[in-house]
Order: structure tokens, then sequence, then C-alpha cells
């Protein structure tokens, strides 16, 4: 069995640039509101007209929704306004009971309990939320991260050590354990019970711990099957509370649960549509000093308004940074203190690391533009780039980079001497992990899932490796629909005032994988002026009787030549926390 391989990070960051769209034919999650798109979608039909009057919605974002399909009714009503009450029972979900049952015997028996997690925000995330329920229930705690300088991925070897070191007779993993076999049989053999939690795929061989959360899992009857790791904590937060007959409120921990799901790409339907929903609020609250401390040192104010992409490119990205780096324990710190001072510093430190990875990055993606532009490897099916002196903390996010801008399935790797960790990025609805089973015989081990994926690779087989992601991805490629980034969801209706349909927008939140945000156009809109604002073109657009500010990111250098013109204007609109009003994001001009 391969070396088990978690993804080494979210599939974000916080360049504020929209993501490409690929399109699969058919696919274990699919979009709930997305609908169709074109260069210009034509106006709203009857069917929006319906919506808008039995719903009191503006007409553009009745178009939307009738443009996928629904109706008025309490379908349509609960998307709009899902409920924690609306969750899927758990009571199917495989090994629920017997975790539950462990835990409580080990909280009444004062057992030492380690919990274990993976290093990116999904693990961070599970971990705070099962070490403060379990501390809250009265428990001895250790928390432990996954370092990608010891042991890197999941529960590996140095992890059992650290484990063993604590003194800890029950272990918890979360966001890692699915394929850690041989450490969970070793920790066995050492008198340490091990439970999982984890929502990655589950291989075929049986899992040797005590109890297994994991919807994946083919015997396992939960019916939502979509759950990231910290909804899957939360859950077990429930069962404990229940087991123990404690009154815990398990509500505060949502805002974790938000950034955890919205971090790792989980997509936004079902239940984590209402998770994420009540999440949202619990951070706009600024209840949790740590999470409110780094707002504070990102300029950002919870109390403004917090939708999915705010977390997507202004939180996550800084819990991610130190586990980049080095030494994701601070990130995990900040979420877990409830001191205001600490946490105060915690930001501040994170902050400085996020600016480290950022310089980082900046380099490393010229490096890898350069390298594609010399080897010509832009005209390949799938792209794989290597260099001794990248680091593994940073290569997913180059590996986004490259992807996004030359619409292929890309691998970058990070060598260390003969070997090297990767990340792989693609095109949005690119089976990775497919990808990476047919090209197994030319990597060392590989994991994860299929829209974000981790690599071990020998330096010496770069180029056999190369060759063999070109093939496979060329082939996997010619089975997809390809939607190109830009094009529009629906117009924007100019009878709307654009307050109004901003404000109906936010029913759709959260909005990203699975249920992505409108994109509206504007046609013939009047660009009143434009300039170029470090390298992305700031606009004031006339469209009817209403005017907007707006931005393109990353292209400035068109300022000269748009101003004063009317343009066809596809963008998504979200409130200027900074001078008020409305703005669009644009995606295509």
């Amino acid at each position: 069995m391969p070396p088990s391989t978690q993804p080494d990070e979210s599939v974000v960051d916080e360049s504020g640039v929209p993501p490409s769209v690929a399109v699969k034919l058919s696919g274990p999650a699919p979009a709930v509101i997305a609908g169709a798109v074109s260069e210009d979608p034509g106006p709203a039909g009857p069917g929006a007209a319906e919506i808008a009057s039995a719903l009191g919605l503006t007409h553009t974002v009745a178009d939307v929704l009738d443009r996928a399909g629904m109706r008025p009714g309490d379908e349509t009503e609960r998307f709009l306004d899902p409920k924690l009450a609306h969750l899927t029972s758990p009571d199917k979900m495989a090994d629920r009971e017997p975790f539950s049952d462990r835990v409580a015997s080990a909280i009444r028996r004062g057992e030492r309990i380690a919990v274990f997690g993976d290093y990116d925000c999904d693990g961070i995330t599970a971990t705070a939320i099962m070490t403060g329920v379990l501390r809250s229930l009265g428990a001895e705690v250790v928390p432990l991260l996954a370092t990608r300088t010891e042991g890197a991925y999941g529960f590996s070897d140095p992890a059992l050590a650290r484990v063993q070191a604590s003194g800890a007779t029950l272990l918890i993993t979360c966001d890692c354990g699915s394929s850690d076999h041989p450490r969970i049989d070793k920790a066995k053999t050492l008198g340490i019970d091990t439970l999982v939690i984890d929502h990655h795929l589950v291989p075929t061989e049986p899992l040797p711990a005590l109890a297994f959360l994991n919807p994946h899992r083919p015997d396992c009857g939960f019916d939502f099957k979509w759950l990231a790791s910290c909804g899957l904590a939360l859950s077990v937060g429930a069962a404990l509370r229940q087991k123990l007959g404690a009154k815990l409120d398990l509500r505060p921990y949502l805002d974790l649960v938000a950034i955890g799901t919205i971090a790792d790409v989980a997509p936004l339907i079902g239940d984590n549509r209402a998770l994420v929903r009540a999440g949202l609020r619990v951070l706009e609250s600024g209840s949790r000093p740590g999470l409110r401390a780094l707002g504070d040192i990102a300029r950002f104010e919870y109390a403004k308004g917090v939708v999915a992409e705010d977390v997507a490119f202004r939180i996550a990205p800084r819990l991610n940074a130190p586990g980049r780096l080095g030494d994701p324990d601070e990130a995990l710190s900040l979420l877990l203190t409830s001191d205001s001072l600490t946490a105060a510093g915690l930001a501040a430190s994170i902050e400085q690391t996020q600016l480290r990875r950022r310089a980082l990055q900046a380099r490393m993606v010229d490096e890898a533009l350069a390298d594609i532009q010399e080897g010509g490897y832009g005209s390949l099916g799938g792209i794989v780039l290597a260099r001794q002196d990248w680091h593994p903390g940073v290569v997913g996010i180059v590996a986004g980079r490259v992807a996004d801008t030359f619409q292929k399935p890309t691998i970058v790797v990070g060598l260390e001497g003969a070997t090297g960790r990767g990340s792989v990025r693609g095109p949005r609805g690119f089976p990775l992990h497919d990808a990476l089973t047919r090209c197994r015989s030319a990597l060392v081990g590989f994991g994860g899932h299929q829209a974000a994926a981790g690599v071990h690779v020998d330096a010496g087989r770069i180029d056999e490796l190369r060759a063999a992601w070109h093939e496979t991805c060329r082939d996997i490629s010619s089975g997809l629909v390809a939607t190109p980034n830009g094009l529009a969801s629906v117009r924007l209706d100019p009878r709307d005032d654009p307050r109004a349909v901003l404000a109906d927008l936010l029913r759709l939140e959260p909005c990203g994988e699975g249920n992505p945000a409108p994109r509206l156009l504007l046609p013939g809109a009047q660009i009143r002026s434009a300039r170029n604002l470090k390298g992305h073109l700031k606009l004031d657009l006339g469209f009817g009787r209403h005017n907007f500010s707006a931005i393109a990111f990353s292209k400035g250098d068109m300022a000269e030549t748009v101003a004063g013109t009317k343009r066809d204007i596809v963008g998504t609109l979200r409130a200027n926390t900074f001078q008020g009003g409305v703005e669009l994001t644009v995606t295509s001009i």
C-alpha cells in the first residue's frame, strides 16, 4: 500500500481572483445554483417573474433560481433559508455509537485523550472543535497537529511517537487516518485505542481503528456524504453531549465549521450549506478572541457581514500560513485561546508568517511560469513542474495559480535531494485523484481527493511522470465540458435596484464549491473612469440609472484602453465595505 498522503493545503489564497470553471459531465456533488452560463444569457423569462412575485425577490435573483430549475415552494424556501433543524439525522452514521461510547468512558475514567489533526484548515478546525468540546465535558486533552517537517501528511510514525510520549491511552484523529493502517495498528500494540474522524477516500483494506467515522465508507448509511472533518467533529460533539447527558451549547463552534468546510472546498450544498450559513453568523458576532484578533490584523470587520469568499481569501490563508512554513500550532492556539491579549500576539505573529509566505509564493510563481515557457509545457495535456529550492508548503498555491492560468491539471513539486513532495490542482471538475491513480507507477505515493491532492515523487523520475501526466490528462479532458471563466449566469435586470439585488444574492450564500456565486452581465455598461491600481483595473461604471465601482484583478494595463468606452461587463456583486454601496468583481470585460 502506498504511503498515506493528504492534500497539503486548502485550495484557497488571498488573491481574490475567482477560479476558472470546468464542469464534469457526471460527478458526485452536483451544483445547486450554478445554472447554465453563456456569453449573453438573455433577459429573464416567465418562470423568473413567477418566482419574483411568489417569493418577493428581485428579477435578477429570481432569474438565477429559474435557470437552476427551481420553483416557488418549500424546497426553494429551504434553500434560501437553510436551518440547522434541516440537518440530516446522524443516526445511520457508521461507528458513531461506539465512537461516543469509548470517548464517554475515557472522560468518566479520567483517561488522557490525544486529539491529532492534519495541518490544513479542516484539520486545525476539527482539532480545535474536538479539543474545546472534550475540555468542556471535563476531559484531559492533549491537542497535536501534523507538521511538514516531522512526518508530513496524516498520522505518520513521528506523529505516533508524539502521541505515545503524551501518555494518552485514547487517540482521536481529525482529517486523517483513513489510510494510516500501519500506525493505527502499531498504536493498538502500544495500548492506545484509536478513533478516526476523516472524510478522505477510503481504501479497500479494513481500518484497524476502534471506530472509524467517515461518510465515504461503503457501509455508512449517513445520507449526506460531503461533511468536512470539522463538520464530523461537531457531530461527534452532539453525540457526546447526548451520551453524557451534558448541557453543552455547540453553536459557538459553528464558526470553525464554516472556516474548515469552505477552506477544504467541500460542496456548499445540503448540510454544509446550513452549517456554513449558521457559522458565518457566528463569525459576524466576533465572539472568538483569536478570530477577532485576526480580523483586526487583516483590517476586516466581521460586523459588516461575512460571506464565504471572505473566509476563502482572507481568513483561511492566514490560518494555513503557519503550517505551510513550519509549525501550525500557532493557528490552533489562536483558535483555542480565550485571552484577548494572547490572541493579539498570536495574530500578529501569524500575519508576519503570512507576509513571508506571500514573498515565497511570488518568487515561485515567477519561476514556474519561466519554466513553463522554457520547456513548452503549456501545450501539454497536464503540467508537471519541479525545483530543488521550492518550499513544500507553498507548492499548492503555485499549482493552483498555474492550473487557473493554463486551465490544465498541474503538479508542482518541491524537491529535497532525491525525493520531493508536491501538490496537485486542476480546473474545477477535473478528477485529480482518478488521474493520479492512472499515473501511480510513476509516483512513490499519492492521496487526497478529486479537487486537491498531494504526491510523493522520485527526483529522477520527473520526466517519466510528466509524460504519464500529459497522456492521462489529455485523455480524461476529452470527456469534460469546459466552461471558460467570465461567462454570465444572468443579466442584471435594469428594473432592479443593485442594493436589493445584493441583499437577495446574500440569500444564496454560502457560495463556493457546488454553489458558485452567480455572474451578472451588465450589457453596454458605461466606463466613466478607469485606472491602474497596483496592477488591478479600478473602474467607475454607469448602468441604466445606477452607478457601480468595480475591480478587475490583474488587468490594470487595460485602463487607458477602456476608459470612456461602453463594454459588456461580467462580474460578481458584493458590498463595498470601505466606500459603501455595491461593487462588482469583474471576471470579463
